[in-house]
């Protein structure tokens, strides 16, 4: 199983395994990891699961939507490697990647 790192935005860090296929935000929800609050439930309609994906697998990831690019820049805290959690999905790919959550959620 692809392991994923989660450092928020105080330090803390959490490393979990993920299912691949499973979407980040799945992943966070399911180990408790701070900072990712998902309040849609992966609906992308709410911005909660936002996160910062190290710059090292953002390419690796799938590509990111329109609809995703929309809503991020609706938010606080966005930057280059901004991605909504719920939109990610697990590979192989992302075994070692690091998330950083932002200070607060939308």
């Amino acid at each position: 199983m692809p392991v994923i790192t989660f450092i928020s935005a105080d330090g803390g860090v959490r490393a979990v395994e993920a299912v691949i296929g499973h979407s980040v935000m799945e992943t966070a929800v399911r180990n408790g990891v701070p900072g990712i609050e998902a309040q849609c439930g992966g609906a992308m309609v709410c911005g909660t699961c936002h996160a910062h994906l190290e710059a090292d697998f953002f390419d690796l990831a799938p590509a990111m939507e329109e609809g995703e690019r929309l809503l991020l820049d609706c938010g606080d805290h966005q930057g280059p490697t901004s991605r909504l959690t719920c939109q990610v999905r697990v590979t192989e790919a992302l075994d070692g990647a690091i998330f950083r959550t932002p200070p607060s959620q939308p």
